[in-house]
């Protein structure tokens, strides 16, 4: 994870909180991998963007980093995702 998600990360301290992420399905492995602009991170996924599999990975991801309820708000089939730590 890069410095400015992980800066991003521990500045949250209230939940719930929002991450809106360009997935990018096919990745060697699941990562924050950089900042796109003022709202959106760019992740890579280690998963298929087939039967909810990427998605899966996503909620995941972000369960394991923060120890709480993870969901999807906006995005599901897209590749532009509103994500909602609770």
């Amino acid at each position: 994870m890069n410095e400015k998600m992980q800066e991003f990360l521990n500045n949250q301290q209230e939940k719930p909180f929002y991450i809106k992420i360009k997935a990018i399905p096919n990745a060697q492995k699941t990562e924050i991998s950089e900042k796109l602009d003022h709202e959106t991170w760019k992740m890579r996924v280690n998963a298929v963007p087939e039967k909810n599999k990427a998605n899966k990975e996503i909620i995941k991801f972000f369960k394991k980093k923060f120890g709480a309820e993870v969901e999807i708000i906006s995005g599901k089939t897209d590749r532009i995702k509103l994500i909602k730590i609770i």
